[in-house]
């Protein structure tokens, strides 16, 4: 079932808040929950911190904030990504943020468990998550002001809502664009195809073709991963592969002389040349050798579709690619919600997402690796007659760990039937522009249209607790 994609909000206009960094969490107290606690500085002494910082400022930079932010916080260009989207809209009543006081008609049928920070809790569904949960942070007052599929696939990608005059890239995009290639494969990697493309999500816009993700279909739960059209088939020789390609090139021409798009065909040229060093360098073969990897850590990652591609995305960050986006089907659950996330969705992200964030720690990447959990939006509090939860626009959850964010934190909070945030709200641009800033990329980037138009990419702070 597909909710109108029309733009809603709940709750009142309130801007991203701006804490003075004593209150925010640190390293030296990492398991903190953010915003559930009562503020220890008296209002006189936050006006007495900011009149003072204030002082420094100019009057242009209070009116571009984002230009300051982009001016004075630390950037990496070597940081890599791993984007992890669960299609359909994963609930957060039922994952992390669970609501136990809360009516039976809210509070539904799964248990609630503790986790390694006091005081926050986890639903059943989360044992090893609650386990590990200083590994990661939870944003728990996501606003996504949007209940529409494929909505949510552009919006949450690209950091903008839809516009009919023009697409928006995604970021993995942005990365290939802005940073290229580090080696043979391709510098944006999408793992399955499960991104809704209604409205252009998940893709290169603006930029065009030539930055769009290379997209793996196939099934990484195997002995034995190939990828199509990459593997060349057994006992090819090389030069039968050159010979292909001098064909191929040789048409291309003659097409290309009677067309009237050439930027088309030169799009084509940058994934024909892709393909071909894909094919012919050695460290494909060995990015794609997941069998290569110990029998026990592909089982810790767990032998499912998820679980295999999470191994398969390090493996390719590992090797050169920039940006992967892992893709999992499956999280509409508008009936029989519990038995559907409990018995197929949930344990095999339980397992294979802190299995990730280990394994990362493990081989020195965790570091220069930002991990992103992503969904298309929250699910309605209500549980509807069919023992399901509907399309909810105005709350949901983000999960962000490594490169240097700060594990163990709960940022923010939802109200008693987590209907709408309640303290620290924060929207999909502020996630994004976090995206953004531990990418290195600047959070004023324009770049210049087919017709000429300068396009502001984002706009924007990225999340304070976790820069």
């Amino acid at each position: 079932m597909h909710s109108s994609p029309i733009e809603h909000r709940s709750g009142s206009s309130r801007r991203c808040p701006s804490y003075p960094r004593s209150s925010l969490p640190t390293a030296s107290h990492p398991a903190t929950a953010v915003g559930q606690s009562a503020r220890t500085e008296s209002r006189r002494a936050w006006m007495q911190q900011t009149v003072a910082a204030s002082a420094a400022l100019t009057i242009g930079n209070f009116l571009h904030p984002t230009r300051l932010l982009a001016n004075t916080l630390p950037t990496n260009a070597d940081t890599k990504c791993i984007f992890i989207w669960t299609q359909g809209g994963t609930s957060h009543h039922d994952t992390l943020d669970p609501k136990p006081l809360a009516s039976d008609g809210i509070r539904g049928p799964l248990g609630v468990i503790e986790t390694a920070i006091p005081g926050v809790h986890f639903t059943e569904l989360c044992p090893r998550m609650a386990k590990e949960v200083k590994r990661f942070s939870v944003l728990r007052s996501w606003n996504p002001k949007n209940a529409g599929h494929g909505v949510a696939d552009h919006w949450c990608m690209s950091g903008r809502n839809i516009n009919p005059s023009l697409v928006y890239p995604c970021v993995g995009s942005v990365v290939a664009q802005q940073r290229g290639f580090q080696s043979a494969l391709p510098p944006f990697i999408q793992l399955g195809n499960h991104v809704d493309r209604t409205f252009q999500g998940g893709l290169p816009g603006v930029l065009g073709l030539e930055h769009a993700a290379f997209e793996i279909h196939a099934e990484a739960n195997v002995d034995k991963f190939s990828v199509r059209d990459i593997t060349p088939p057994l006992n090819m020789e090389l030069n039968r592969i050159d010979r292909r390609r001098e064909i191929l090139a040789k048409i291309d021409r003659m097409q290309r002389a009677a067309d009237r798009q050439p930027e088309a065909f030169d799009a084509l040229d940058e994934h024909y040349k892709t393909a071909f060093r894909m094919i012919t360098a050695p460290e494909t073969k060995q990015a794609f050798d997941i069998s290569s990897e110990p029998t026990s850590l592909r089982d810790d990652y767990g032998r499912s579709s998820f679980g295999q591609r999470l191994l398969l995305a390090r493996r390719l960050i590992q090797s050169g690619v920039r940006f992967v986006t892992v893709s999992d089907p499956g999280w509409d659950h508008h009936v029989d919600c519990f038995n559907g996330l409990k018995t197929h969705r949930m344990p095999q992200v339980d397992q294979a997402l802190p299995a990730l964030l280990i394994d990362l720690e493990q081989q020195g990447l965790l570091d220069s690796t930002l991990v992103v959990w992503m969904t298309d939006f929250g699910r309605t509090p209500k549980i509807n007659p069919a023992i399901g939860r509907d399309h909810w626009a105005s709350a949901g959850f983000v999960v962000a760990a490594g490169a240097g964010i700060p594990g163990g934190v709960i940022v923010g909070e939802t109200d008693a039937e987590g209907g709408v945030p309640k303290s620290n709200e924060y929207f999909t641009e502020n996630v994004v522009a976090t995206m953004y800033h531990k990418l290195g990329l600047p959070l004023d980037l324009t770049v210049t249209a087919n017709d000429g138009r300068p396009v502001r990419l984002i706009e924007g702070e990225p999340v304070r607790e976790w820069i």
